[in-house]
């Protein structure tokens, strides 16, 4: 992001600085008064009363709430089931609380003339297979990062039912669930049928106010999820930044009456649609997101040159790898290869490193190889001045 949070929220970070008691400890649950701000602004998309003293835990940002979980519920070797692909920080996550990560990939059918994020469905034979005595939980991100889609309420209905037959846990990653465009509607999980007794849901401040590195969060779910996870995040973290808890509250606590959310939707689905005009110039494919602020752009047909230079440092890199350090390097526009490596390093298993894909596993890493993610998350002119720098990639396409 390059822009600021409404003013009327840092003002409210501003005035909470200058106070006494925000610069001091919270409550391992959070500040009463952002726990009641989140009751208050949350309990009519749950369709329920909210406990502010069992039900609602307030982290620091959403991955931590997430770790959290995973600390409180995963034993060793617990399975925990993700969506291919999936957001970079659930495997690692999942992997230090010695749970075991098993993927189930969402298949694009993009053939069509428009494809859209929903075109990247799942294989419920394939999702039920991967399922057996030792699953634990299941992952569920809507709006997705990095598709941009928005989960409908019949596969979330069949997830749910298999949850329940397997007694799965879900978690279900919701941070984008105020960026959701073209009337498609976002369904919370948790309000299915049987489903608020094992749902977590994780929603965050960052993505709700532009505020990504004042790191507050907040999970809502039964008091049977929210006590052992509030028992771990006391220990990982005690208590989350406190006069930014303030400031987070008065932004659910004014909203409404602002038409904050309804503004902000217009203004990113705007950015949104700067950038895809774009692509629709130059004629790179892509699936229209239709939640988040990210876009899966088809670069199978960009060709640079065999010989171009690339670092030693690239060299076996996948090729969306290559393609996006090209565009970097040539054209000045930076995006995010999706099958790319990562590391993770664990010192106390004696130097072992784990190697993981930010979005795909190893096995599935082909279908993500054809594609780059790009963020709409900035202003209109620095959306505009991509437009021109990735006119350039015109040459090079096939």
């Amino acid at each position: 992001m390059n822009f600021s949070p409404p003013s009327w929220v840092t003002d409210a970070a501003n005035s909470a600085l200058k106070s006494v008691l925000p610069n001091h400890y919270s409550h391992p649950r959070g500040r009463l008064r952002l726990r009641q701000a989140i009751k208050n602004f949350y309990e009519v998309s749950f369709n329920r009363s909210l406990d502010v003293e069992t039900e609602i835990l307030v982290t620091s940002g959403a991955n931590e709430g997430q770790y959290s979980v995973f600390t409180a519920f995963l034993d060793h070797g617990d399975e925990v089931i993700m969506f291919e692909p999936f957001f970079d920080q659930y495997l690692p996550s999942v992997i230090f609380n010695g749970g075991k990560p098993v993927y189930v990939p969402l298949h694009p059918n993009l053939d069509s003339a428009s494809p859209s994020s929903g075109d990247w469905t799942i294989d419920f034979d394939e999702l039920r297979h991967a399922i057996n005595p030792k699953t634990k939980m299941i992952i569920i991100n809507t709006p997705h990062n990095p598709v941009g889609k928005v989960f409908t309420k019949e596969e979330l209905e069949k997830i749910a039912a298999l949850a329940k037959e397997f007694n799965l846990l879900v978690m279900a990653d919701e941070v984008y669930d105020c960026l959701v465009y073209d009337g498609k509607q976002h369904v919370r999980i948790a309000n299915l049928p049987d489903m608020w007794e094992r749902t977590v849901t994780v929603l965050s401040a960052g993505k709700a106010f532009a505020a990504t590195g004042w790191r507050v969060g907040w999970l809502i779910g039964p008091p049977s999820i929210i006590g052992p996870t509030l028992a771990a995040s006391t220990r990982i973290v005690f208590c989350t930044n406190s006069p930014l808890q303030e400031a987070a509250a008065s932004g659910l606590e004014e909203a409404k009456s602002r038409g904050f959310f309804e503004q902000q939707l217009k203004e990113y689905q705007e950015r949104r649609d700067v950038l895809l005009a774009t692509f629709d110039k130059i004629g790179l494919k892509y699936s229209l997101p239709e939640g988040s602020y990210f876009v899966l752009v088809d670069i199978s047909g960009l060709k640079f040159p065999d010989n171009y230079p690339f670092p030693e440092s690239i060299q076996g890199r996948g090729r969306d790898f290559k393609a996006c350090w090209f565009m970097a390097m040539e054209i000045g526009v930076s995006s995010i290869p999706v099958s790319e490596v990562g590391v993770i390093y664990r010192p106390s298993r004696i130097a072992e490193y784990l190697t993981f894909r930010q979005f795909y596993c190893e096995e599935h890493r082909n279908i993500g190889e054809n594609y780059a993610r790009f963020g709409f998350c900035k202003d209109i002119d620095t959306l505009k001045q991509a437009d021109e720098r990735l006119q350039a990639l015109i040459k090079y396409l096939s």
